[in-house]
């Protein structure tokens, strides 16, 4: 028995021998009284597709970018609405980590103001009244842990509306303007629809009046200028200073066009026929651009006579 004792402790120690040999070829031994370095081994992991797949949407709504990053839930078959999503209570909008929406300009939301910034969004849906929109200032949590209503934006009220049966949540854009859009939340048999409004014609009047103030003298700019005032019907004494520099700079079909629907539009028809009488006669019958508009110019020129004389 003794013996048999040895030669287990003597193939140990060779063991033991055979185990700092290896650590010494792989890497540098600690030095005298360092603690022991530990390694934590990452576990594998396999290549598998998540059960609430992330997806981001952005959408130009004029001049504002916006998106929304989340992560979509399915039905699977469970009861959502007041059981998997509990009524009264404060819930992620999505999956895993918290949904967060952004804004690159100021908007309204249902009408209340919210700065540019990225936020945290989440709904307080409830049995029988407007669910609760609530854009939170904190973007960093996972879902709803750590939820504190002191850092709310804001909050605004909305009504879901019946919806035919979608499996995977999903946000969405519809009715896109350059002043506006619908951001709809669709999920199981419902859709949350919220209005999202821009300030696009004061941004593109901040960036007209500051590119015209670095080129003044650059007639196809002042033309572009009182064209969109033209289009959208905004500042009408503006939109005639811009035409009539960029006429004295440059006299062409395409301004002296612009200045016709102008005064047209300010129901001055008479004079109106005369600039669109001299667009017409300016325009180079070869110009794409120019025989595109020719047909609509000559039928607003004979709207604009009856209504003149």
């Amino acid at each position: 028995m003794r013996t048999y004792h040895l030669v287990g402790l003597f193939l140990g120690f060779q063991c033991l021998l055979a185990g700092n040999g290896a650590l010494a070829q792989g890497s540098e031994t600690p030095a005298a009284g360092a603690p022991a370095a530990t390694t934590t081994a990452t576990p594998p992991q396999l290549p598998l597709p998540q059960v609430s797949p992330h997806a981001v949407l952005t959408q130009t709504i004029g001049l504002t970018e916006v998106g929304i990053d989340y992560h979509a839930p399915g039905v699977k078959n469970r009861p959502v609405w007041g059981q998997l999503v509990p009524y009264e209570q404060v819930w992620r909008a999505g999956a895993n980590e918290n949904t967060v929406i952004s804004f690159s300009q100021p908007i309204t939301l249902n009408g209340k103001a919210v700065p540019a910034g990225r936020y945290s969004f989440y709904v307080i849906p409830h049995a029988d009244k407007d669910w609760e929109i609530i854009l939170n200032r904190v973007t960093t949590h996972w879902g709803n842990e750590g939820y504190d209503a002191k850092d709310d934006q804001l909050r605004v009220a909305a009504m879901p509306e019946p919806a035919p049966f979608h499996e995977t949540l999903l946000y969405w854009f519809s009715e896109v303007q350059p002043t506006g859009a619908h951001l709809n939340l669709t999920w199981e048999k419902r859709t949350l629809t919220l209005l999202i409004e821009t300030q696009v014609h004061n941004q593109v009047l901040a960036g007209i009046e500051k590119t015209l103030s670095a080129k003044p003298d650059d007639w196809q700019l002042l033309a572009q200028a009182a064209d969109y005032l033209v289009q959208n019907n905004l500042q009408a004494e503006l939109a005639l200073r811009y035409i009539n520099e960029s006429i004295k700079l440059n006299d062409t079909y395409a301004n002296n066009w612009i200045k016709a629907r102008l005064l047209a539009a300010q129901q001055d028809f008479g004079t109106a026929v005369v600039y669109a009488r001299k667009a017409l006669k300016l325009g180079d019958k070869d110009d794409a651009s120019f025989k595109a508009q020719q047909p609509n110019m000559r039928i607003a020129l004979t709207e604009w006579q009856s209504k003149a004389y």
